[in-house]
């Protein structure tokens, strides 16, 4: 019997970006078809024209569905229309309909079932914005198309070093009016959930980062991590959950206490995306978590400055296929671990005998 390999469903992108360029060089790599069947939505058309233009030499076949998927292939399904244009480092809404019409095309098999897990390229968030995507970004049109009601959570991480957040993609004034207990306690506990069941880690540690300069200082420069963040880390810890703060940012990176924890809960987006990219861009993963899907990115985003020049660096992109496979394999073998649980053993307080009963009502017996 084929050893199963994992159908790794892969968008397009931005196609005026360097998607095509880390999605070539990636699979360029015959080792990478050991470990999965790839299957990019997007365009065999574009895909030879970034090909021929920076002189690649990546194989691919063009298929109608994941259904057809070739193994040891790269597979490319076409969800654009011939006339789509090409103009390397443009903002332009044709563009981000290419890349809509990929991700909507990836979504769809992965609802029916064709593909395990999505790895998508960057997008132009304002290109791609439209009446059918008016989302900040992937992780909200991820929890929204696929998410059956759970709550999302950005996860930036490359190695043991992982970064999330409590708001995303809001601007600046409106992070201090978002940040509440409640909110705190629901992306720590996203967290715990994340890095036991998609990262293997038993009892997880995790780090929860200030909202203002210093900790507030004592409330001199604002009171936040006394009256929300704090009291939100507290409740948990009481719990069981193993989470510690509020922390100062500057002072817990730079002091490299970030290594001692298996997760790092920053408030805002640039709060722990400046620390983690400065520290670990190249490789970086950008990991959707709380939801059914497994999505993975690169950390980079469409790179105009650079495309069409060869030089991108695929090893992002690359990271995030093993990132999916690895997510992907950890929550199956959970599911296994506690698929048949040992049943719970009773005994009777009024009956003298060491006969152990199994099968006797709740309301009668104790543990």
């Amino acid at each position: 019997m084929e050893e199963y390999k994992i159908r790794v469903g892969i968008t397009q992108g931005d196609i005026n970006g360097i998607g095509y360029e880390v999605i070539l060089k990636t699979f360029s790599d015959p080792a990478m078809f050991d470990l999965c069947t790839p299957i990019v939505y997007g365009s065999p058309k574009v895909a030879i024209y970034h090909r021929k233009a920076m002189n690649l030499t990546t194989n691919f076949t063009t298929i109608n569905s994941a259904t057809e998927a070739v193994r040891d292939k790269l597979n490319i399904v076409n969800c654009n229309s011939d006339d789509v244009k090409v103009e390397f480092g443009k903002t332009d809404s044709e563009a981000g309909t290419a890349a809509f019409e990929a991700l909507q095309k990836a979504v769809e098999e992965y609802k029916s079932g064709y593909i395990d897990v999505i790895v998508t390229a960057p997008i132009n968030k304002f290109s791609i914005h439209s009446d059918q995507f008016s989302f900040p970004g992937h992780t909200e049109y991820f929890e929204n198309v696929l998410g059956n009601g759970n709550k999302a959570l950005m996860i930036l991480m490359n190695k043991d070093f992982r970064v999330a957040l409590v708001t995303n993609h809001l601007p600046v004034k409106q992070i201090a009016p978002s940040i509440t207990k409640e909110l705190v306690q629901d992306k720590i506990n996203i967290f715990n959930r994340s890095l036991k069941q998609d990262m293997g880690i038993d009892a997880p540690r995790i780090a929860v980062m200030s909202l203002n300069p210093h900790a507030g200082d004592g409330g001199v420069l604002g009171d936040e991590e006394e009256t929300i963040i704090s009291p939100a880390i507290h409740e948990l810890a009481d719990k069981g959950v193993l989470c510690y703060g509020p922390y100062a940012v500057d002072g817990f990176m730079g002091s490299g206490n970030y290594a001692h924890f298996d997760g790092i809960l920053a408030m805002y987006h640039d709060q722990g995306l400046a620390p983690f990219k400065a520290l670990a861009m190249d490789e970086g993963v950008n990991f959707t978590a709380g939801l059914p899907v497994i999505r993975t990115s690169p950390a980079h985003g469409t790179a105009y400055d650079i495309v069409g020049q060869g030089i991108a660096n695929e090893s992002s992109f690359r990271e995030a296929i093993y990132q999916a496979i690895d997510i992907f394999r950890c929550r199956k073998h959970q599911k296994s671990y506690y698929a048949h649980p040992l049943r719970k053993q009773y005994f009777d307080k009024n009956d003298d005998s060491d006969k152990l009963k199994l099968d006797a009502p709740d309301d009668d017996l104790s543990i």
